[in-house]
């Protein structure tokens, strides 16, 4: 199995409209922390997620969350 690439050790804390997302889980995107199609090299896959209204949003960066696509601090352990 392939391994994610860490993107950066911290989160992706943004400002999001309501919408669907797909949240790059590889760490290859170049487009980060959304999907770019980079996984398509890899058996790892982009995770969908949906926002329902505007809000401010902490995306995993280091692809080590156990709450993807949104972080959870386990930058905090690497």
């Amino acid at each position: 199995m392939d391994q994610a690439k860490i993107a950066q050790e911290s989160p992706y804390v943004l400002e999001l409209a309501p919408g669907t997302y797909w949240w790059c889980a590889c760490g290859r995107s170049q487009t980060q922390p959304f999907c770019d199609g980079s996984h398509k090299a890899t058996s790892i896959t982009p995770v969908k997620f949906e926002i329902t209204q505007s809000s401010k949003v902490a995306l995993c960066g280091c692809k080590h969350s156990q709450n993807k696509p949104f972080c959870d601090g386990s930058h905090n352990l690497l």
